[in-house]
């Protein structure tokens, strides 16, 4: 490469100097046409030339010498990330780091998990899969990031195997003023995944430290039950949680969903839910409640003959961590609600809920770190629908989890 070319691309830096030095070099006099270039790089220290006095600017020079010039043009804080770029691993050789373009690659974080499922169903055979996920993290600011989730699942029971790839999640988290605020399709969670606990799209603000609050509305994601395809509506509500201290923790809300359940053939329900619960942590154990009370109405204002209220008990000991190898846990759940307090295929169990019916029964489980980042489950659960006790399905669910 010629000086000629690099003098072309250094007056591109930015590269400013307080003072210029008096003709720096005896080949560059002062009517040369880089003369002021030439003198403004060499007066802020970023080409030193030849020990001769030369700058030797029809030379040949390698690319560690323009290395060398890079380098120096960042430590004065030039915008050169092509340049380092494209001269990253001579910068390495020399033992620069590229901080700017180290600083960006932060930006942008990749990461993503790979499930392997089987379950077996009495009422409705084995699912055997396997699930891929890949996650996008982008920093936009100091305040502001955006979160992406890309989605396939090979289907290993069905003919057609591959049920295809989509874009599950898109949305930015952020601060605005006090509030912390999600906007997009993220996962909606409400009373502990017990209502609802799938993706939505809307906005969610949550407010507080010890006593937060938050509310959130949007519209449901639509969903296949059945054989029936739908939505589950637009919903609207509010949830607080309490940190009480001394391992007690409060919560209670409220949420209207309007129109759930419509197709193509008939219309939806409208829904009000309120909840309230408590956990209790006593060292490595979890207790935990919850009351829920719905009120289901056509668009008519009939209201629904299911059961309209319902609770959950729970007790759980530890639980296996990711980052930990050789951590495990233990988990037990008794539920008992109405086909008012859930949305039916939204409800956060692998259990059989029973559509529309209500369900009750018992789940247990436990998981455990075969190593970082691989993390197994095995659990079973025992259920019936609430409407018909003869309607029951007792499920072994176990799967293997890698992270990365």
């Amino acid at each position: 490469m010629k000086k000629s070319l690099v003098l072309a691309m250094a007056m591109a830096l930015g590269v400013t100097a307080s003072a210029y030095a008096a003709n720096p070099f005896s080949d560059v006099p002062a009517g040369h046409w880089a003369y002021d270039s030439v003198n403004k790089l060499a007066a802020a220290g970023v080409v030193d030339g030849y020990p001769d006095g030369t700058y030797g600017g029809d030379k040949l020079m390698t690319r560690y010498e323009m290395a060398q010039i890079v380098a120096k043009a960042m430590a004065k804080g030039a915008d050169v990330d092509k340049l380092a770029a494209e001269f990253a691993e001579e910068l390495d050789s020399l033992g620069v780091r590229v901080a700017k373009l180290e600083e960006k690659s932060d930006n942008v974080k990749i990461t993503g998990e790979v499930r392997y499922r089987y379950a077996d169903s009495h009422a409705e055979g084995y699912t055997n899969d396997l699930r891929s996920r890949i996650w996008v993290n982008g920093q936009v600011n100091d305040n502001w990031s955006y979160t992406g989730m890309v989605e396939n699942t090979q289907d290993f029971g069905n003919d057609n195997g591959d049920e295809g790839t989509s874009f599950k999640r898109a949305y930015l988290e952020g601060r605005l003023g006090g509030l912390d605020v999600t906007a997009g399709r993220y996962n909606l969670y409400v009373a502990d995944g017990n209502i609802y606990d799938t993706n939505a799209d809307g906005v969610q603000v949550t407010y507080g430290d010890k006593v937060q609050i938050t509310g959130f509305a949007g519209k449901g994601t639509d969903f296949e039950f059945e054989d029936e395809k739908g939505s589950y509506g637009n919903y609207a509500g509010a949830e607080v949680h309490a940190e009480l201290g001394h391992g007690l923790n409060l919560m209670g809300g409220y949420i209207n969903f309007k129109d759930m359940y419509s197709t193509g053939k008939k219309t939806g329900m409208d829904n009000d839910i309120w909840y309230a619960g408590a956990a209790y942590n006593i060292g490595d154990v979890t207790l935990d409640g919850m009351y829920l009370k719905g009120d289901m109405q056509d668009g008519q204002g009939k209201k629904a003959v299911v059961g309209d209220n319902g609770y959950v008990l729970g007790i759980a000991y530890k639980g296996a961590q990711a980052d930990e190898a050789g951590s495990w846990g233990l988990w037990a759940k008794y539920y008992n609600q109405g086909g008012q307090t859930y949305l039916a295929g939204a409800h956060t169990t692998d259990a059989n809920t029973f559509g529309l019916e209500g369900f009750k029964g018992y789940g247990v489980a436990a998981n455990y770190a075969f190593a970082k980042n691989i993390v197994g489950t095995v659990a079973y659960y025992d259920t019936e629908s609430k409407m018909d006790s003869k309607k029951d399905d007792q499920i072994i669910w176990s799967d293997l989890t890698f992270l990365f």
